[in-house]
């Protein structure tokens, strides 16, 4: 099956709203099965100033659907309890979105991530920044990210990256 443009967006944004909820509730889980399970499903996530230097170094980088599945893990089982814990709130928007090939999208997102410390309960912006997807279309018209860089405006972040962005 082949999503039309206008069905491909409320997907997409289906995708983009069930991503951004799974990580606001910690449900890794969830977030996992956003992503297709193929070996090269891939989370990337590393700083522009970074990117625009070709500098390697990221904050986050789960190069494989082996690495999202190790992600998953220690966050759930190995650090659980181990780190100041925080709430995340996600505002994604949906910026533009090409068609690769009969099953393949390349989709472009802005998002803004601000964190509240369970001790603290005063809220301030974790990190703002653009997705860069490639999302494959099931046959069932369902929509999977193959891969996600998270590209971070912000270089310096107030606090430890456990979840993904």
């Amino acid at each position: 099956m082949t999503l039309a443009p206008e069905n491909f967006n409320r997907a997409l944004d289906d995708l983009l709203v069930a991503d951004a909820d799974a990580l606001d509730s910690k449900d890794m889980q969830r977030w996992l099965s956003n992503y297709v399970e193929e070996d090269d499903a891939s989370y990337i996530c590393l700083s522009r100033e970074n990117e625009e230097q070709g500098l390697a170094l990221g904050f986050m980088y789960d190069d494989c659907h082996a690495r999202l599945l190790d992600r998953v893990t220690y966050i759930t089982k190995i650090w659980a309890g181990t780190f100041q814990d925080y709430r995340t709130r996600r505002f994604v928007q949906r910026v533009a979105a090409d068609r690769i090939d009969d099953n393949t999208w390349k989709a472009r997102s802005n998002f803004s991530v601000f964190m509240t410390p369970e001790d603290s309960g005063v809220s301030e912006v974790l990190a703002t920044g653009q997705y860069e997807d490639l999302v494959r279309e099931g046959e069932d018209g369902d929509l999977k990210l193959l891969s996600r860089r998270t590209l971070l405006d912000t270089t310096v972040l107030p606090r430890y990256l456990v979840y993904p962005i």
